[in-house]
């Protein structure tokens, strides 16, 4: 048996870890998104079993991902946990139909500022909704709104013993996690989240504290695939800005975990239409069975990684012991403190925060880093689409830009022509600046506009020169002259 499968020990023990990583988070994404907690599972199950098995990326997992959290929030509010199997179906669907175009490798151009914005936004949102959840209060719907209720909520709390004790499990959670790498490596064999989560619950039970618990349904239970009033609310525009929301982000997400996830092992590389098409497919499984969509999550990989994975088969048990899990112990659930799994997604939200990138590319890209904030404000006041499109908009303007560097140098001799000499590329952004300079020379003075410096011209810079040519020459003075190998305007009007 060890003969034909050599890694079997190491991809066994590597999807034992995992599945210990895996188990508090699933449950925590799927409390912190307003659904049953088995539906976490269901989509951690999905992942393994289904995505797990499809080439692609052979050591990252998937799952439902803390990313995604305030997007299938707000769907959920919006549209509720009915229409949610539908929206996750069509988007795996379009995953399916990128990657089945190419499209999967393309993700790769995404301006990284756009997406460190993106993390920093979802963590903020994240970090704040989970405060009202491990004080046990109710948190406002829109991002902003839950930042500045902040110091309303936390001296609300400090008036109730309920909500302290529920603030103390969740806080306690959270030192737990930070601590726990501080231990001897033996005791990290156990993942700090899952110690975390199981000493909150032990605390909760020992003292009697009045802290909510998760709340169980079934896995047979909380199963409802789409029915036809599901799919009657594809008839609502506003619902196909979500599903390419859950698409394009989840997609982004999954790439990025790929690339970053090869770069801790030495094995096969990811295969990024492949991938894309394997998320597509576990997304659509996902999506019949009213579940939570699923990303690749860094977090999970890392650890199957670390665990000493070789191949495949680790995520692929690892969705096997997700299964046992739920069938054999959804009891275990119930026990499960609800701050407890708000202080996992605070730490959560905390570490999708890049402190460090920001730090180094304020240094060296300042520009990018206003894309970063701007992108993170965006989505915190508005949307996580929206903030990501505000995102991705300025960062083409900023390409755009960049892209258009253009040098007019003036040579004037004081007799005979000036010399005008364009050099670099000559878009529309830069227009003015050209039209300024080319406007401010001398009426009465020949002009010889020498183009053979220039890249590029597009066509409002070429029209402007020639209108320019045409007004310079009407007062009577010589035709302006071009000296140039190309010919960027036309040459009837002396340009």
């Amino acid at each position: 048996m060890l003969s034909k499968f050599p890694c079997l020990r190491q991809d066994f023990l590597a999807s034992i870890v995992v599945f210990l990583v895996a188990v508090p988070l699933c449950v925590g994404v799927a409390v912190a998104s307003g659904v049953p907690a088995e539906l976490g599972l269901v989509t951690g199950i999905v992942g393994g079993l289904v995505t797990g098995l499809m080439p692609g990326s052979s050591l990252q997992v998937s799952g439902p991902a803390a990313g995604l959290t305030v997007l299938v929030f707000e769907a959920v509010s919006e549209f509720g946990v009915s229409a949610l199997g539908v929206i996750v179906l069509i988007a795996g669907l379009l995953q399916l139909a990128m990657g089945f175009l190419g499209i999967g490798r393309w993700f790769r151009a995404i301006s990284v500022s756009v997406v460190e914005g993106m993390l920093c936004g979802i963590g903020l949102v994240i970090i704040a909704g989970q405060i009202y959840a491990a004080a046990g209060l109710k948190a406002p719907e829109s991002g902003i709104g839950k930042i500045v209720g902040l110091p309303g909520a936390l001296a609300e709390a400090l008036g109730s013993a309920a909500a302290l004790a529920s603030l103390a499990i969740g806080a306690g959670t959270i030192a737990v996690v930070v601590l726990w790498k501080k231990l001897p490596k033996a005791v990290q064999s156990v993942p700090g989240a899952l110690a975390a989560v199981v000493l909150a619950t032990v605390a909760t039970l020992a003292l009697s504290l009045p802290v909510a618990t998760v709340k169980v349904e079934g896995l047979l239970g909380v199963i409802q695939p789409p029915g036809a009033e599901a799919f009657g609310e594809l008839a609502n525009p506003a619902i196909w800005g979500t599903i390419i929301a859950f698409a394009l982000i989840a997609s982004a997400e999954s790439l990025f975990s790929a690339a970053a996830v090869d770069r801790l092992h030495d094995g096969p590389r990811t295969q990024y239409n492949k991938e894309m098409i394997a998320q597509g497919t576990g997304n659509t499984v996902c999506g019949l069975l009213g579940a939570l969509p699923m990303t690749a999550v860094i977090v999970r990989s890392s650890a199957n990684v670390g665990a000493g994975a070789k191949t495949k088969a680790s995520r692929v048990l690892h969705g096997v012991w997700l299964l046992l899990f739920a069938a054999a112990l959804p009891a275990a659930l119930a026990l499960i403190p609800i701050p407890a799994l708000a202080g996992i997604l605070v730490h959560a939200g905390w570490k999708l925060i890049p402190f460090r990138q920001i730090a180094d590319m304020w240094r060296n890209h300042k520009g990018e880093t206003l894309i970063l904030v701007i992108t993170a404000v965006s989505i915190v006041a508005v949307n996580m689409f929206e903030g990501v499109l505000i995102g991705l908009a300025l960062a083409v303007i900023k390409t755009a830009w960049e892209a258009s560097h253009v040098k007019l140098e003036v040579i004037d001799k004081g007799a005979g022509p000036i010399q005008a000499c364009l050099s670099g590329n000559a878009t529309f952004l830069r227009l003015p600046k050209i039209l300024d300079s080319l406007e401010a020379l001398p009426q009465d003075r020949p002009v010889e506009l020498d183009l053979s410096g220039l890249h590029h011209v597009d066509h409002a810079v070429r029209t402007a020169l020639e209108n320019w040519a045409v007004q310079h020459s009407a007062t009577g003075t010589e035709p302006v002259r071009v000296t140039a190998d190309a010919e960027p305007v036309k040459a009837s009007t002396g340009v």
